[in-house]
């Protein structure tokens, strides 16, 4: 960011800054259920800019030309929900879990691609193998290891399932 005017900054002329914040709902609720990080992201986007805290005046620094966009996972294991207040300021899109039936769709396509040149006893042992691989995804993903703060390596998704079949 360069300065423009006195307390006035933002990217060069003519450019955008877009600051992403990946897991907006990681921040652990207080006491009282503020979440402070978040309350200076809804600050900047109310009043576009931050107050200084080095100065004891503490004046206002307006930011111009910057962009917030951000990604979150569904509230649960460690992740809270976000105040109304900040996400009117959000567009929000969604996508829903695959269900079942999706998810064997696609795993028979694929199987039914790869296994073409072996032998029908070994294509056989496919319809049995997607849900086995089902049975695992749904136990892992609703289980006892959903993600914590503490602990992010929980991450699973149907992605690490295909690594494994």
């Amino acid at each position: 960011m360069t300065k423009r005017r006195t307390k006035v900054y933002g990217p060069e002329i003519g450019k955008r800054f877009v600051c992403f914040i990946d897991d907006l709902n990681m921040p652990k609720r207080e006491e009282y259920g503020a979440q402070p990080p978040l309350e200076l992201v809804r600050q900047f986007m109310d009043h576009k800019g931050w107050y200084e805290r080095k100065s004891k005046e503490k004046p206002f620094n307006k930011i111009e030309d910057m962009v917030i966009l951000s990604a979150m996972g569904p509230p649960g294991g460690g992740r809270a929900e976000i105040t109304l207040r900040l996400q009117r300021h959000f567009n929000i899109l969604t996508f829903t879990d695959l269900q079942n039936e999706a998810i064997r769709t696609i795993y028979t396509a694929i199987g039914d691609a790869f296994f073409s040149p072996f032998s029908q006893e070994v294509k056989d042992c496919m319809a049995p193998l997607i849900e086995c691989q089902l049975e695992i995804y749904d136990v892992v993903l609703n289980g006892p290891l959903k993600p914590t703060p503490s602990k992010q390596h929980y991450l699973f998704n149907l992605r690490d399932i295909s690594r494994i079949y």
